[in-house]
């Protein structure tokens, strides 16, 4: 053999960017602009602007109304606020769903620039779900609005909201980043989403509460959605009603809570867990 063949370096694979290359504080200065140019642009030469993010969620909220207190006889006396519940809970799902929708696409959209750069690519998925927070913000202050004209006294649990958010900001942004890096591979995710996301909207008590149903078993059963815990619990907080289970008597005690929190963070692990994983490849599935 050569002197100079057995000197030769041995040959690596080399990947591609990772999750969060470049160090925090590039990702978080390319995170928080491009979620502020993503704002910007969706609404950039509209005459309404930023209040075409209001008018659907209460479009939506004025049909199921009137649907579900006329029709259905559902919020009209049984449920105290229901016009509140209904508008609160549109919202916040609006937001989840729309957030996690974006994002499916947004890796592959933006095919040149996870190409060509060395950009982190956990800020793709994860800007749209800033951007989705953005409108949430805005929203939540008309929603408030709402919820004091409608009477609704306020109290010292509304200082617990945020824990609310911060909790369907996390659960949304790991849905995200997994959709996000499966729809490289799989086309079908974005077709399986939009299914599953509708499912989730009925699965999740906001047309109706937790007490509509006169079996406790389906009520128990309700509670193993992540989703339907945050937004009982944030029921109970924001219109303080006594009538109104928390999450824990809704799930029947704390031990029946427990699977909906083990499923919570199972899905925000697998979510950092295989976009972690997959982001160095991401150039080369494309």
């Amino acid at each position: 053999m050569d002197a100079s063949d057995a000197r030769a370096p041995e040959l690596r694979e080399v990947h591609g960017p990772s999750a969060l290359g470049g160090g925090a504080r590039r990702f978080y200065d390319l995170l928080w602009l491009t979620a502020v140019t993503e704002f910007k642009r969706v609404y950039f030469g509209t005459v309404l602007g930023y209040l075409w993010s209001l008018i659907r969620p209460l479009m939506l909220f004025g049909v199921l109304l009137f649907v579900f207190t006329h029709v259905f006889k559902v919020g009209s006396e049984e449920v105290e606020h229901y016009p509140v519940m209904l508008l609160l809970g549109i919202v916040l799902f609006t937001f989840f769903q729309e957030s996690s929708s974006n994002a499916v696409t947004s890796v592959v959209s933006q095919e040149g620039v996870v190409r060509k750069t060395q950009f982190p690519r956990l800020v793709i998925p994860l800007a749209t779900v800033v951007t989705g927070a953005f409108n949430l913000s805005l929203n939540l202050v008309v929603v408030f609005a709402f919820i004091l004209a409608f009477g609704v006294d306020p109290t010292w649990t509304w200082l617990l909201f945020p824990v609310a958010l911060l909790a369907l900001f996390v659960f949304t942004a790991a849905i995200s980043m997994a959709l996000s890096v499966l729809y490289v591979r799989f086309r079908d995710v974005a077709i399986i989403w939009i299914v599953l996301a509708q499912v989730l909207f009925y699965m999740t008590p906001i047309l109706y509460p937790v007490t509509a149903f006169q079996n406790a078993t389906y009520e128990h059963l309700l509670m193993l959605n992540p989703l339907a815990a945050i937004f009982e619990q944030t029921r109970v907080w924001i219109l303080a009603e006594p009538a109104a289970p928390t999450a824990v008597g809704a799930a029947g005690g704390w031990l029946h809570l427990l699977p909906a929190a083990l499923i919570y963070i199972a899905i925000c692990v697998f979510g950092v867990w295989i976009f972690r994983r997959d982001a160095p490849r991401i150039a080369e599935e494309l």
